[in-house]
């Protein structure tokens, strides 16, 4: 650009943004409900957890979001500012590409359109109650609130779930892989003889742009996640109860992070469990009748299309024949540059029959997505809490509202049974789907899907017990009752893969005819990785190789060859092992291979000897929980059933390695086991890694669980009135 059109540039940013820092701020007083509108009491725990009594189910949600707003307001405020497509106002830069993928995908459009139709007046009852319980804490703390933000409405509520949905089974790496310098895969032909392998995701490779890159991160905080849950039947235990097993594996901080709650109503709302900043209702949890937890799980569910642009036109595109029009649109996206100082930039954004449509140097491609369109996401989980059967809860999953996640589920009858969810496309099976698709055809452009009923569960196994780790759902139970993947077609993409987590729970699990108690928590938390994991074959492959005579190669082989695979805080050789099999930073061709594990050893082998005097630390002195003026370590790994995630890439290096620890990010945090004796009386325990006050720093509840949480404890989930008035800290109404 010009020097004379960047002092413009320069100008107008200043001007804008001396008239933003001008602006009077909004009096918060104005979005306080009126009183009256809402019949609400919180009871908080010894533990600061709200247990939030209403006379409605939208008074209740009026309570959650205020006592949330108490205790996380700044992640709230981060998780609806993204719904908007408005976080680069306030962050920067580094937001700028959330923004534009919100707008791009239609995010807002989509929920001003069919909020009034797909979603029951309870629901956005509910929404607006959270949203109005929000604003009613930012009213009364207008220092903490950016400017401008008020009020929050039902609409961003739900915008907040129809724009996360997708990012869990991988739109954004389809929309990364167009970014690359040439085009990501072959286009695939019809071929009515074979439909092709699809055992994966959607062709999704290619060079990533940096800036769509960070979608993910800000979602998940660079970290790799993954889920565990596990239910054992009156089949399988040994007193004749039946327990669950509540462990999604999530950043410990940010938009996705884990707040307990418990939610009562005088309608009927009576659940415990987890939920995420911006959320009214519980995602995974338990009521008096029965709970579910969910696993992150990886179906075929975004296609790629390569369109064919109309040479005389470059806003046409051909569809059976004829030349259709793009509806083309801009993008407006606010930017934060420094201070007060912002600017606006504009991006075209697209929009054909197949949904979202991008430009590129090579070509123009549409992405289509399971769910696009459907904003029910909400209504499924307030459905799932509020249902007092299986049948009824069951209803509420065959609606399909959000596109994924396998699902466990147990009750107080003792029915147990594992659901494969997915929006599955109803796909031509003359096409290979894992490629390309060609644009121009209304053969591939897919508007139904499966039913429910025909993807792959199991319900009450003879043997009693169930599992999924973010494994294939063709291992999830005994041996001769799994799903057989011959019953399915390839043009579903089911994976196939088994995690470590998975070949535990399967070998603990299988081998155990009478499961107690105190074995199904020691399962959860089992630190070991199997002998036929990843982990364990380069290690394997590591200790069989003709390996440099170098002094701190064959140090560490020593240390090395005494490992047994497992990460208890007094292990001595653990940090060691995960180090050197830890994928390489670059990520090349050649992570994992010896010589890259070679690598690993010379590059944070002296890191521990530096900072911990020997190659072998314990453990638990390098995995740590740092919090306040807390610093814990810890037992578990990358991908052990005790699942802790603290080695992962930031800019090149081990993030925190500098000064020879590795702070876990990820993995295990709110854990949640409820329990049924065999006469239905409900017994439930949970942990927080950290506690209820997120992001309050002064709270006795910012760190309050930690220690329990590093020692692998539970604390006990109270759910009566009497139970929860007898470890009392505080009663209030919002604004008291």
């Amino acid at each position: 650009m010009k020097r004379r059109a960047w002092l413009a540039v320069a100008a107008g940013a200043v001007v804008a943004g001396l008239v933003a820092f001008a602006r009077p701020a909004v009096d918060g007083s104005a979005f306080v409900p009126k009183p009256g509108t809402y019949d609400v009491r919180i009871l908080r725990d010894r533990w600061g957890v709200p247990h939030v009594f209403g006379k409605t189910d939208a008074a209740t949600a009026y309570g959650l979001g205020f006592a949330h707003a108490e205790d996380d307001y700044a992640t709230i405020e981060e998780a609806l500012l993204q719904s908007r497509g408005t976080s680069a106002a306030k962050v920067g830069q580094e937001a700028a590409p959330i923004d534009y993928i919100v707008q791009l995908l239609r995010v807002r459009e989509t929920v001003e359109k069919e909020f009034e139709t797909q979603l029951s007046p309870e629901v956005r009852a509910v929404c607006q109650g959270y949203a109005d319980g929000v604003n009613h804490w930012a009213a009364l703390h207008p220092d903490k609130v950016a400017a401008g933000v008020l009020p929050y409405t039902a609409h961003d509520i739900v915008a907040g779930f129809y724009f996360k949905s997708p990012f869990f089974f991988g739109v954004d790496n389809a929309v990364k892989s167009l970014m690359g310098s040439s085009r990501p895969g072959e286009v695939s032909q019809r071929n009515d003889e074979a439909a092709g392998d699809s055992t994966g995701q959607t062709t999704m490779v290619g060079d990533a742009v940096e800036g769509l890159a960070a979608t993910r991160r800000w979602l998940t905080a660079d970290m790799p996640v993954g889920s565990n849950t596990f239910a054992v039947s009156p089949k399988r235990s040994a007193d004749g109860s039946t327990m669950l097993n509540i462990n999604s594996h999530q950043p410990w901080d940010g938009v996705v992070a884990w707040y307990e709650a418990h939610l009562v109503s005088d309608e009927g709302w009576d659940v415990v469990g987890g939920t995420f900043p911006g959320a009214p209702v519980i995602l995974h949890g338990h009521n008096r009748h029965l709970g579910w937890a969910h696993t992150v799980n990886k179906p075929d569910l975004v296609d790629i299309y390569v369109l064919d642009i109309n040479p005389d036109n470059a806003n046409q595109y051909r569809l059976d024949g004829q030349w259709r029009d793009f509806e083309v649109g801009t993008a407006k996206i606010n930017v934060k540059l420094w201070g007060p100082i912002s600017w606006t930039f504009n991006r075209e954004t697209l929009w054909c029959a197949y949904g979202p449509a991008i430009r590129t140097d090579h070509g123009v491609y549409a992405v289509r997505y399971a769910g696009l369109g459907d904003i029910r996401q909400v209504e499924q989980w307030y459905r799932m809490g509020k249902a007092t059967s299986y049948d009824e809860w069951l209803d509420a999953v065959r609606m399909q509202g959000f596109a994924s996640f396998n699902i466990a589920y147990a009750d107080a009858t003792g029915t147990i049974g594992y659901f494969y969810n997915a929006r599955m496309p109803k796909r031509h099976p003359g096409y290979d789907w894992k490629k390309l698709l060609p644009g121009d055809t209304s053969e591939t452009l897919w508007t139904d899907y499966e039913p429910f009923d025909t993807l792959p569960k199991v319900v009450n196994p003879e043997c009693g017990f169930l599992y999924n780790c973010n494994n294939t759902p063709f291992e999830c139970t005994g041996p001769d009752e799994n799903p057989s993947p011959e019953d399915f077609p390839p043009t579903f993409g089911i994976e196939t893969h088994m995690t470590n987590r998975a070949l535990r729970a399967r070998q603990l699990f299988g081998s155990d005819e009478e499961i107690t108690e105190e074995e199904f928590l020691a399962y959860k938390n089992d630190h070991a990785y199997a002998d036929d994991s990843e982990v364990a074959r380069k290690v394997q492959e590591l200790l069989a190789a003709d390996l440099p005579d170098e002094p701190i190669v064959q140090r560490a082989i020593e240390v090395i060859g005494r490992w047994d695979y497992g990460t208890l805080g007094d292990n001595r050789s653990a940090a060691l092992a995960l180090l050197a099999t830890r994928p390489n930073p670059d990520g090349g061709a050649s992570s994992g291979s010896v010589e890259a594990m070679l690598d690993n050893i010379r590059t944070w082998g002296p890191v521990l000897e530096e900072h911990h005097g020997r190659l072998d630390p314990r453990w638990d002195e390098v995995c740590r929980l740092e919090r306040g003026d807390l610093d814990l370590g810890l037992s578990g790994g990358p991908d052990a059933l005790r699942a802790i995630y603290c080695m992962f890439i930031r800019d090149g290096t081990l993030f925190g390695f500098e000064d020879g620890d590795l702070p876990g990010k990820g993995g295990d945090c709110y854990i949640l086991i409820p329990r049924w004796e065999s006469d239905g009386t409900l017994r439930s325990e949970s942990i927080h890694q950290y506690g209820a006050a997120a992001t309050v720093p002064e709270s006795p509840h910012y760190a309050d669980q930690s220690p329990l949480f590093a020692r692998m404890e539970l604390k006990p989930v109270w759910m009566d009135e009497a139970e929860i008035r007898a470890n009392l800290e505080r009663e209030y109404r919002p604004g008291e």
